[in-house]
């Protein structure tokens, strides 16, 4: 029942509304069906499912607003949930920041965010897949644990001023680590997609199988400043760090690194590498995303950084009002500009660096300069003319990705990780403050 019809969606919607007295009514329908499995040492620990579809009734009198929702859509719910609506907003306080509903919007054609071989995903092909990786683990006398989670869904909105949308979505997410028995070596790889047709649990596990195998017995190098090489899956860390930051009030009342002395943001000012352009577009075919956002907005093509510059930041509409700047809203992925090259074209053209698989327990340390603290693990590499040589010792970091995406000297193809295109980078003087015994 999760996926229910644009048709029945926008029907349940418009008898939700017949049944409000409010002065702005908006109700939004969602579910959402899947699976997921979990594993560890080689062996399935866990695996788990969800069904469910919810309505979400906003009802406003004035500039007062409250929210019920139900779960089930017979008459008599339905208009339950809608008197409750309106009691709770009868019982609120106003919004300083009260901002009407959006009338009828135009959106994006609506293109691959929803993959039929997502939607029949079974608990028996996730038990496959999961199984193909822990056989490959086996083989080679490693340790693995992997995570394995599929959802597909839709969600629907419909309001008093006109407002209709509706969208269907699926995607399939998973994640390896392999260890060696003696717990010297480790390895990791993810990757998440719409489509589940692209997904193979054995290459992902062979790549992490690689790293773990690779990466025993590593070597101490002095912490310092490096030439790293960072895997997408390191990378996309801290470019979120750093999007997540592109708040148009954040920075205009001078809480993040876009903000101006003296008020104002810097939006039109050149702070990276002249290469660096990041985008989102929720039509894109490999990265396909919703075309509205959560309060109805249309989602469309973006450009966040172009050749080095901010040229937009997102908003809260009353912000964007109040403060007479685009309307934008926060987008869902992001999708940052590459070359050609994979991560072994890099490591060739790299004389002397260092390879970083993956970054975790990352801390900000300070928000206006965007400095962040961290430690690599999971395959952490050095490399010599080209080459890598041998494993080394995990560091801990101190680095802006401001100061880094200034210090870029190549990247290499965007692929899809965390929920964003991100290419390999290679970057100068990554700085490197301590060592760890992690693996």
């Amino acid at each position: 029942m999760a996926i229910i019809s644009q048709t029945e969606a926008q029907a349940i919607l418009t008898k939700v509304l017949g049944f409000s007295k409010a002065d702005e009514c908006e109700a939004t329908l969602s579910g959402q069906s899947g699976g997921n499995v979990r594993s560890a040492r080689n062996a399935i620990s866990t695996s788990g499912g969800i069904d469910n579809v919810s309505l979400a009734v906003e009802a406003r009198f004035g500039k007062r607003s409250g929210v019920a929702t139900c779960n089930q859509f017979d008459d008599a719910t339905l208009r339950t949930c809608v008197t409750r609506a309106e009691e709770i907003a009868r019982l609120a306080p106003e919004s300083p920041e009260y901002m009407p509903l959006l009338g009828a919007q135009k959106y994006l054609p609506i293109t691959n965010s929803f993959a039929k071989a997502t939607a029949a995903i079974t608990p028996d092909y996730r038990a496959e897949q999961v199984g193909n990786s822990m056989a490959i683990s086996a083989e080679r006398k490693l340790s693995s644990a992997a995570f394995l989670n599929d959802s597909s869904g839709f969600v629907a909105k419909r309001n008093s001023k006109g407002l209709e949308a509706y969208q269907q979505q699926s995607g399939l997410e998973f994640s390896v680590t392999v260890r060696t028995p003696d717990g010297t070596g480790s390895g990791y790889a993810m990757a998440d997609y719409n489509d589940a047709a692209k997904f193979d649990a054995k290459t992902l596990t062979r790549i992490a199988a690689d790293k773990a195998s690779g990466s025993r017995n590593a070597k101490a190098l002095e912490p310092g400043k490096y030439t790293v090489i960072l895997e997408p899956a390191a990378a996309v860390d801290l470019l979120n760090n750093m999007m997540g930051s592109f708040d148009a009030r954040n920075a205009d009342e001078g809480r993040s690194f876009l903000g101006k002395k003296g008020g104002g943001n810097r939006k039109g000012e050149k702070l990276f590498d002249e290469r660096v352009t990041i985008y989102s577009d929720p039509a894109n075919a490999e990265l396909p995303d919703l075309v509205f956002s959560g309060d109805g907005r249309p989602q469309q093509r973006t450009a966040w950084i172009e050749k080095g510059v901010v040229k937009n930041l997102y908003s809260s509409r009353y912000w964007a009002q109040k403060a007479s700047i685009p309307d934008i809203a926060r987008p869902g992925g992001w999708i940052m500009e590459g070359g050609t090259q994979s991560v072994q074209d890099l490591i060739k053209g790299t004389a002397k660096g260092i390879l970083v698989t993956r970054l975790w327990y990352i801390r900000a340390v300070d928000p206006q300069t965007l400095l962040y603290t961290g430690l690599t693990r999971d395959g952490t590499f050095y490399i010599e003319n080209g080459q890598i040589k041998f494993p080394v010792k995990n560091f801990r970091f101190n680095e802006s990705p401001i100061i880094m995406l200034n210090n870029l000297e190549a990247f290499g193809k965007p692929v899809r990780v965390g929920g964003n295109l991100v290419p390999p980078l290679k970057i100068r003087d990554f700085t490197f403050t301590s060592l760890s015994d992690a693996v």
